[in-house]
């Protein structure tokens, strides 16, 4: 076949990079905003934070005409500050010593010798925060001989594991629940049947313990239930998550929740505003304004000597507009969207009662908002609004549809609600299994399907009723 060219007319959709910098901007929390507009304050020359007081604040200024000729090539004029690689990460509030930091300290107390003392650390560092070493000890072995430059054997590792074992809090560094559960047990005094009996199945009857098949472990111990409730009340009271016991410090601490939207309420009336705190009002530095106007000509030119200066300070000026415009239009469009959520659901913020929320949908706000769907889920996501009765996640308001015998719409909290309830008072001896409360829900004039009860039941992380067995 020969080479041939040929022209070819289609029409597709693409974002352009103020539209991607909307996007990016719409989906950061207040928190997240803050660290954002700093960045880009130290990578834009000729933005700055406006602390003046607004009637000394200066008159906006367009720069536009000072250049008649744009020849400005395109890559001097791209926004550089977005990557399809950016993630979200969570602010994180850290202080004191690592949980690491902690194991490593109490290794120093072991009198172990250089070689063991590095090797020692290394399993400490890849101790995840739950507490445990998820790794198996042969690619830690190749991962010692490829980082230290240390040849050494899975024997070694293990007995400087067994060391590990013996930190503080018990149960760290085990490889799985029943290793960490057996660790703790071991640390303390074997001083009562109990515990010795609670002991005796975690070695030889885990996986029936876990399962819950409490009828069959009591016939295979020979043991009463009053014995066996007090073993598995030994049990109860082990942590499964030893690296949740160090609260010092650590790698992954809670964040911060800072509400993005303020709702009060007051005499009956709903008073609903941004949460602006700590968030910096930026704008164009009049300074590299007037140095434009400095390098243009009286008959509005530009020399040749300035044209690269103008072009450069422009393509920063461009830059900041840009900015400076996405984050009015998301103060806009955020105000939008929780005013039509509020409006909505204007019952349950009156008092906070979940009984009230009315079902809703994305749609549903934006058909009132005429935004799209995808533009409310990113700011519906992460996003809070702090209210008389506390601070609610804008996610959780959203809820299906369901309909009743008498067709009545209810919302899906309703049904969850008494899910919960049918739980909280069922009889653990005996807990009712996902069809018994299918028939509960349909008795009550709910139409539910058995797999609708069980996608409620794992939302509410509500084990299985076999899991919820106890003694």
């Amino acid at each position: 076949m020969g080479i041939s060219q040929r022209q070819v007319q289609k029409l597709q959709q693409t974002l352009s990079p103020q539209q991607i910098q909307m996007i990016k901007l719409l989906e950061l929390p207040a928190m997240q905003l803050e660290q954002r507009i700093k960045q880009e304050v130290e990578e834009n020359i000729v933005l700055e934070e406006d602390t003046a007081p607004e009637e000394e604040q200066e008159q906006k200024i367009s720069v536009d005409e000072y250049i008649r000729d744009d020849d400005t090539p395109g890559y001097k004029s791209r926004v550089n500050n977005y990557s399809k690689d950016d993630k979200q990460r969570p602010v994180n509030i850290t202080e004191g010593r690592s949980m690491q930091e902690y194991l490593t300290e109490q290794l120093g107390y072991r009198n172990l010798s250089d070689r063991d003392m590095r090797i020692a650390s290394f399993l400490v560092g890849s101790i995840d925060g739950d507490g445990y070493l998820r790794r198996d000890l042969e690619s830690i072995s190749d991962d010692i001989a490829f980082s230290l430059g240390i040849e050494t054997t899975v024997e070694e590792l293990e007995r400087l594991l067994g060391i590990i074992h013996q930190l503080e809090p018990a149960g760290i560094g085990a490889r799985n629940l029943r290793e960490c559960l057996l660790l703790q047990m071991e640390q303390r005094r074997m001083d009562t049947p109990a515990k010795r009996l609670a002991r005796k199945i975690l070695l030889s009857y885990f996986d029936e313990f876990v399962k819950k098949h409490y009828e069959k472990l009591m016939a295979r111990l020979n043991v009463g239930e009053d014995e066996f409730r007090d073993a598995i009340d030994e049990i109860r009271h082990l942590s499964p998550k030893p690296g949740n016991l160090y609260s010092e410090g650590g790698v992954d601490a809670a964040p911060y929740i800072v509400p993005d939207f303020k709702l009060d309420y007051h005499d009956g009336q709903f008073d609903l505003s941004l949460n602006s705190y700590n968030i910096p009002e930026v704008k164009i530095n009049r300074r590299y304004v007037e140095m434009m106007r400095d390098m243009v000509a009286p008959d509005g030119t530009v020399p040749e000597k300035n044209r690269e200066a103008v072009q450069f300070v422009k393509s920063k000026i461009d830059s900041a507009k840009w900015f400076i415009s996405a984050i009015k239009q998301r103060h806009d469009t955020l105000m939008r969207t929780m005013q039509e959520i509020l409006n909505f659901q204007k019952e349950y913020f009156r008092d906070g009662d979940k009984s009230k929320l009315r079902p809703m949908i994305l749609k549903d706000i934006a058909d009132r908002t005429g935004l799209d769907v995808s533009t409310i889920s990113r700011v519906v996501n992460s996003k809070y609004v702090q209210t008389h009765f506390g601070i609610i996640l804008l996610k959780s308001l959203f809820s299906e549809a369901m309909q009743t015998e008498s067709g009545e719409t209810v919302s899906s909290y309703e049904i969850k609600n008494i899910l919960q309830k049918c739980i909280d008072e069922e009889d653990k001896r005996h807990p009712l299994t996902d069809e018994t409360l299918m028939n509960i829900l349909n008795a009550k004039g709910y139409c539910i399907a058995r797999r609708t009860v069980a996608k409620y039941r794992e939302m509410l992380d509500i084990p299985v009723a076999r899991l919820r067995k106890q003694i």
